[in-house]
């Protein structure tokens, strides 16, 4: 066992990739958030042809076409019934974790997906849009649990030393949904008027391989030892995970945050927002996730059609540009897969909702001016695939790496909750009022976005602080100070790591 010089006890061992971590992680991942990103755009490139299904079915119940304004209200409804989901699925993450299990939650929740698959691959043959508008929901359900529940799994299957890394690759498998999905919608594939409905199905296959697959690898042990109380199973699944017997030192750690959390219980979203010793966690995450979704990426993501004819772009090549945007999304998540242990979180996201700041000032100054320069639609074009990249390496996955690592066993579900429900809502109302703010305030739309941006930035700045490479009850000790309360370990005030060698000393919170 590696020892800790400085305190003559057992070190945890630094972790490393394991053919078990590794295929439970990219398993999670393509089955729960893959799906997320493939729903986000999916609808995108074959619009037209659903509202022409839409009208068409409507003149064969009622003899009559679809009245525009009925037909905008339905589109609306198809789009923003997703993020609607979303919010409500998310308000069952702490339930279910907590009786189900993370892998459990998972495992559930594929039954949210290949559902709504089935009833989306059979809406022409039923000849009913209203299915459309419903499974949306459903689907919204299960985008609602995974966004949550995945990185909160493997933030738990992870060592310390690569949670940053593992905890992007939902991000990461999220671009490649919403990529596959720009792909799949390129007219000569299935975005037309025959393959339409396959495509919308098609979101049924990542969930049947996880239901096949992700049963054969472990619950999150600190699940098992801290909330089911089940040692021999967590022991045994920690083995599997780090490729090793020599798990001691790290099941030490987390019976220590067993016991510095049993005072407090299995913590609800009310008694979370009265825990003074939470606080500012709490503000954090929903300030990061408030301006991840409000900083406009969605709108980018809902609404990239518009946009680029907007700039100027041929409506031949529009559904191409958007593939390459999507292209690049992947590509500089992957980058932040790298770097995040190097860089840290705070930076990637300072730097991240920096470049978006920036991108959406001159995607303004470029749209206004369009029309009296010729090469400015270029410089549109450019605006948003830089704002694209900014959002990829920071703003898009680091809130949810970041929500894991700022709360402990006990409250980690109601925060995820509370997060989630934060990020569907913002990403709801962005879907719902962006067509208006394009219509009343044109090129403009997007100063609103880059302020956000900016608000985020300087809150970042002033309050969050660099959590990579510690452990859980560091970073708790981390914001003791801002919330004004004190750690106090046994008898007297010992530094954490000293606090390791009595694993009988409970942790107590006291105010100041």
């Amino acid at each position: 066992m590696a020892e800790n010089e400085e305190w003559g006890k057992p070190a945890v061992r630094r972790g490393r990739l394991t053919v078990v971590l590794v295929l439970a992680t990219l398993i999670s991942a393509f089955g729960s958030s893959f799906q997320y990103g493939y729903n986000v755009a999916v609808i995108n490139s074959p619009s037209p042809f659903m509202q022409q299904f839409y009208n068409t079915t409507y003149m064969e119940r009622y003899g009559s076409p679809m009245e525009e304004n009925l037909l905008t209200l339905l589109w609306s409804l198809s789009v923003s019934m997703y993020p609607l989901g979303g919010f409500f699925g998310s308000l069952m993450v702490a339930p279910l974790v907590n009786k189900l299990g993370r892998k459990g939650t998972l495992l559930f929740n594929n039954i949210f997906s290949i559902v709504p698959a089935v009833m989306m691959g059979v809406s022409e043959i039923a000849k009913t849009y209203e299915i459309i508008i419903v499974a949306r929901f459903i689907v919204g359900i299960c985008a609602g649990l995974s966004s949550n529940v995945v990185p909160m799994y493997l933030g738990e299957l992870s060592p310390k030393n690569l949670r940053g890394a593992l905890g992007i690759i939902p991000q990461l498998f999220i671009t490649i949904g919403i990529l596959s999905a720009q792909v799949l919608g390129i007219r000569n594939i299935l975005g037309n008027s025959t393959g339409w409905t396959l495509m919308l199905g098609l979101t049924g296959i990542p969930a049947m391989i996880e239901l096949l697959l992700l049963p054969f690898f472990p619950e999150s042990p600190r699940y098992m030892l801290i909330q089911r109380g089940d040692e021999k199973t967590a022991k045994k699944a920690l083995q599997r995970l780090r490729g090793s017997n020599d798990v001691d030192a790290e099941l030490s750690e987390m019976r220590l945050e067993d016991q510095s959390e049993r005072a407090d219980g299995r913590l609800s979203v009310l008694s979370l927002l009265s825990q003074r010793s939470l606080r500012w966690q709490l503000i954090s995450i929903i300030a990061m996730n408030m301006g991840q979704q409000l900083s406009g990426v969605n709108a980018i993501y809902y609404y990239a059609d518009s946009i680029y004819a907007t700039a100027g772009v041929k409506q031949s090549d529009i559904q191409y540009v958007t593939v390459g945007t999507g292209a690049v999304n992947v590509f500089m998540t992957m980058a932040a897969v790298f770097i995040v242990e190097a860089s840290g979180r705070r930076l990637l996201l300072l730097c991240g909702f920096g470049i978006c700041c920036g991108a959406c000032v001159l995607l303004t100054v470029a749209l206004t001016f369009q029309e009296s320069v010729t090469w400015m639609p270029y410089i549109s074009i450019t605006c948003v695939i830089i704002y694209v990249i900014g959002h990829a390496i920071g703003p898009s996955p680091i809130p949810y790496v970041v929500t894991t690592e700022m709360f402990r066993q006990s409250a980690r579900p109601a925060a995820f909750m509370v997060a989630g429900s934060v990020h569907w809502l913002s990403n709801f109302t962005v879907g719902l009022i962006f067509p208006f703010l394009e219509r009343g305030l044109g090129s403009y739309s997007f100063i609103i976005f880059s302020f956000i941006c900016l608000v985020t930035l300087i809150y970042i700045w002033l309050v969050v602080p660099e959590t990579k490479n510690k452990t859980f009850l560091e970073i708790c000790q981390i914001f003791a100070k801002r919330n004004n309360v004190e750690i106090k370990l046994g008898d007297g005030d010992l530094p954490l790591k000293e606090s390791k060698e009595s694993l009988e000393d409970a942790v107590r919170v006291t105010a100041f």
